[in-house]
């Protein structure tokens, strides 16, 4: 591993972004050479928006032909939101990250409703008249693990549309995307890719109730023809809904999501838990199972960073999250830091 990375510093902030590996960086450095020098074939990149779509599928589980590309998990949740109905009722847990809940406030001029409840709890407040809930399995702000697998049995027990955002999860949490109506993650972070790509799974049964809103030609089912036509005839896969493609993105992202299959979501799961939960013992702090965890140490974020540590904080405390790039080591020297 240690010849896929390269850091300055002790990267123990992935929940913020990810660090490329090695050929990540090759891939990017190259196709910006090839643009900078007009000697870059967009064919070339179109392959690699289309291998990044597959490769996603690959490690979520899911369908190639039920990943759609965006631009970022707003965006993407905000084409389900303005898809759904007027009047719907959407039921979100308290503190979810924004990203997964502006949308479906900005549709309240149509009447849509957001309740929210205690993550713990969300599925008991699952009812007939909930029309979507929106989660993400993995909390941004401090780690904590949702019970998924009790929203989901009590989402189908009422008809209820689920959507997953799995920016914080996928690439080292094993996740069956088809068990969700919609997963959504962008690529910036546990996934090592550039900022501006996002990608979705989204189911054939929830394809047909949304409205592909940001449609260019190549959401057309003939996108070789469909440059000026006047009439628009949407792919019957989640293509329909991809934005225009982030060539440059999609590029870094083929080697980055390889190397993420190479090892294994399981075995990153396992990796990243373990280095995790050593640092949290360190501090006499039980097992959390999460590759993510905080600290509420005075000054953590300073003490860390003049370390040469690299962290954040978030809702008050000082987040730490760990990757396929960290190490035993690291796991130590960050605890050590904090309590000596």
């Amino acid at each position: 591993m240690d010849s896929l990375w390269n850091t300055d510093t002790v990267w123990l902030n992935t929940a913020q972004y990810g660090i490329p590996p090695t050929t990540a960086h090759q891939a990017l450095t190259h196709a910006t050479h090839a643009w900078h020098t007009a000697t870059a074939n967009p064919h070339h990149w179109n392959q690699a928006t289309e291998t990044t779509r597959t490769r996603f599928a690959q490690l979520l589980n899911a369908p190639t032909d039920d990943i759609t590309l965006g631009a970022s998990t707003a965006q993407l949740v905000g084409t389900i939101a303005a898809s759904l109905p007027d009047g719907a009722h959407i039921l979100l847990p308290e503190g979810e990250f924004t990203s997964t809940t502006f949308p479906f406030h900005a549709q309240a001029d149509r009447g849509i409703t957001v309740h929210t409840a205690p993550l713990h709890a969300l599925a008991d407040h699952i009812t007939p008249t909930t029309h979507l809930v929106a989660y993400s399995p993995v909390q941004s702000s401090n780690g904590a693990l949702a019970p998924t697998d009790d929203i989901l049995t009590a989402a189908r027990t009422h008809h209820t549309l689920v959507l997953a955002d799995a920016t914080q999860a996928a690439g080292w949490l094993p996740l069956d995307a088809t068990r969700f109506d919609a997963l959504v993650c962008s690529a910036y972070k546990w996934l090592m890719a550039p900022r501006g790509l996002a990608m979705a799974y989204l189911s054939p049964h929830l394809r047909t109730r949304l409205r592909p809103t940001n449609a260019g030609p190549l959401a057309d089912a003939d996108p070789t023809t469909a440059f000026y036509r006047d009439h628009f005839t949407p792919d019957p896969t989640a293509r329909a809904f991809d934005l225009s493609p982030n060539w440059l993105a999609a590029v870094a992202a083929v080697p980055a999501l390889d190397t993420l299959l190479h090892h294994g979501t399981n075995h990153i799961h396992t990796h990243n838990t373990r280095l995790a939960d050593r640092f949290r013992a360190h501090l006499d702090q039980p097992p959390a199972h999460s590759a993510i965890t905080t600290v509420n140490h005075p000054d953590a974020l300073t003490t860390l960073r003049q370390a040469g540590i690299m962290a954040t904080e978030r809702d008050g405390h000082t987040r730490l999250a760990f990757h396929l790039y960290n190490t035993e080591a690291d796991a130590d020297l960050a605890a050590k830091t904090l309590t000596t």
